[in-house]
């Protein structure tokens, strides 16, 4: 008796600290809301990682446009849309071609995010022997963003 309940909490613990975590935010790059435009477009602070420069900069713009759409906004200032654009379990797998297109290097995301903010102190550029890490700050043009995806069927 005493063995299967170590087995029973080997099994539950683990998956309990999934919940806790949550799985929301299952992104692996920092995304910080610097505030909401009047037009409802997010101007985020955001990393991106490229074995040069100009791979981590657009990296970072993929990963603005991603975390709108599939992960909200949670870090950051108050206003921010915390809710993401899709909020379909397994949107995903389900559209995996559709946004394996719109995400490529010439996809339609470039759409719907700005170029870099050039202000003093809004990008940071660290190289390693693993690439490069850009920190950039975007716009992310979210109401533009949110039709196109109604119109593409994605969200309804």
């Amino acid at each position: 008796m005493k063995n299967i309940l170590i087995a029973l909490l080997g099994v539950f613990l683990p998956i309990s600290g999934l919940f806790a975590q949550g799985y929301a935010q299952d992104v692996d790059f920092d995304v910080h809301c610097l505030g909401v435009e009047l037009d409802g477009s997010q101007t985020l602070r955001v990393s991106g990682y490229g074995k040069n420069k100009s791979d981590a900069k657009e990296q970072a713009k993929k990963n603005a446009v991603w975390a709108v759409v599939f992960c909200g906004i949670r870090e950051g200032a108050d206003g921010c849309n915390t809710v993401p654009l899709v909020t379909e379990v397994n949107a995903r797998e389900r559209y995996e071609d559709y946004f394996n297109a719109f995400f490529s290097d010439k996809g339609a995301y470039k759409d719907f995010v700005s170029n870099e903010d050039y202000k003093k102190g809004s990008k940071s550029y660290v190289k390693s022997k693993l690439g490069a890490k850009y920190t950039v700050t975007v716009r992310v043009l979210r109401p533009q963003l949110k039709t196109r995806l109604k119109a593409d069927g994605i969200i309804k």
